[in-house]
């Protein structure tokens, strides 16, 4: 599933397409859907933009599309009447003068009017954005968050994967953090002193932004194409799929456990696991 750095530059590639711009032609492939392929057109799209890993898009006619790609959704950019060579089944497409944005393979799709969205199941159930950047600079806010009574008893494994928490965290993104940080997931927010919560704390804001700015993260087997970006500097991971590869502080292999019912990396030497009760 894309993580929110990569939601995040799903939404800057939409809006750069056609925010601002009039909906000449909606097509949605869910029957429930379809009568909204009228109300649409004539409407301008005001802002897409991320939440958590859900998309907003926002249109002057009071009405905001509400998307998730779930495991196999993906956007893409098109020219007005073409469609990418896919095998995959559209779900959404939105015309403009001069791009087509289209959703391929998800599920969540959902129309609401946009001075109730903020109702919406998902949006209600999710913590402060990762990457919004009033958090950017509230390591401390992040901090106090993790040793709050509705946080400080959970396995960190688990917590980084909890939208509820922070939103926008991902696999990914969690072993890196915790590699970054020393600390293995089964330790609790309640077992770290001051300075590992501080540490803990700057790492989840900064991990997530560095993968987002610089424009993509390091290719690896499977990977997505549309994951990646092609220019530039780009985030390296130092213990996700690094399985047996020496870890670049110690030299101990990387190792795979489960946890949350998902592959976590770590390396066994630099994240030692709970401290003795």
């Amino acid at each position: 599933m894309p993580e929110g750095p990569e939601i995040r530059r799903a939404a800057d590639r939409l809006a750069a397409a056609v925010a601002g711009q009039t909906v000449l032609r909606a097509q949605f492939a869910f029957a429930q859907l379809q009568r909204f392929e009228r109300e649409l057109v004539g409407s301008r799209i005001l802002s897409i933009t991320p939440r958590g890993k859900a998309l907003l898009t926002a249109f002057d006619n009071g009405w905001t599309l509400y998307t998730h790609n779930q495991l196999y959704g993906v956007w893409k950019v098109a020219r007005p009447g073409q469609r990418p060579d896919t095998t995959r089944s559209l779900r959404v497409a939105l015309e403009t003068a001069s791009a087509a944005i289209l959703l391929y393979s998800a599920s969540d799709i959902e129309l609401w009017r946009s001075d109730e969205i903020e109702a919406h199941p998902f949006l209600q159930g999710l913590g402060p954005d990762v990457l919004d950047p009033a958090l950017n600079a509230d390591a401390d806010a992040v901090a106090a968050r993790l040793q709050s009574l509705a946080f400080r008893g959970r396995a960190l494994g688990a917590l980084l994967l909890d939208q509820g928490f922070l939103a926008g965290m991902g696999n990914y993104l969690r072993a890196e953090v915790l590699f970054d940080t020393g600390l293995h997931p089964a330790l609790r927010p309640r077992d770290l002193d001051a300075a590992q919560t501080a540490k803990l704390a700057r790492a989840l804001l900064a991990i997530p932004r560095h993968s987002y700015t610089t424009r993509g993260i390091e290719p690896t087997p499977g990977m997505r194409a549309d994951y990646l970006a092609h220019e530039g500097e780009r985030f390296r991971f130092r213990v996700f799929k690094r399985e047996g590869q020496p870890c670049e502080r110690c030299g101990t292999p990387i190792t795979r456990i489960a946890s949350q019912s998902r592959p976590l990396f770590l390396c066994p030497h630099c994240q030692p696991g709970r401290p003795s009760q």
